[in-house]
């Protein structure tokens, strides 16, 4: 005897509710305001011109289910090879607020590359909070990521 097709809808049903969950819960790792990472700055500009840099939605990629923008398409060819580099730490959240345990937005201005790593902050002032211990800022936000990652986004 052959099953039936509805024996195969639970299955079918349990398999698309874990896929949406899966890209709701990825799409909140990266910090994101309308879809886009970085508030549409271009994350390849802050190694190559030590600046935040707008970029544009000519010139994009998707990374982590999030879309990134890019000033040229030669950042954003330099990002799609290896955007595990480029991509802020912590998803783009606040450095500082992973530190402290917690999920927090950024902004583009505050940021400090350490390491060849790209690190973001909520605000001028976190940011300078920040640089008082990076390294161990730094060593506390690691420990907490995969904690902090779960956490919905603010």
């Amino acid at each position: 005897m052959t099953p039936s097709f509805r024996h195969f809808l639970p299955l079918a049903a349990a398999t698309a509710l874990a896929l949406s969950t899966a890209s709701i819960a990825l799409a909140d790792e990266i910090y994101a305001t309308n879809g886009v990472a970085i508030n549409g700055y271009d994350a390849v500009a802050y190694f190559t011109d030590h600046k935040p840099v707008k970029g544009s939605d000519k010139f994009t990629a998707t990374y982590k289910g999030t879309t990134f923008y890019f000033a040229s398409a030669a950042h954003r060819d330099t990002f799609a090879g290896n955007p595990e580099h480029f991509a802020p730490q912590f998803g783009g959240y606040c450095a500082y607020g992973t530190a402290d345990g917690h999920k927090a937005p950024t902004e583009p201005q505050a940021f400090t590359v350490v390491d060849d790593k790209l690190y973001l902050n909520y605000n001028d002032h976190v940011m300078q909070t920040w640089r008082t211990d990076v390294g161990g800022y730094i060593k506390k936000a690691n420990a907490n990521w995969d904690t902090v990652k779960e956490q919905p986004a603010p």
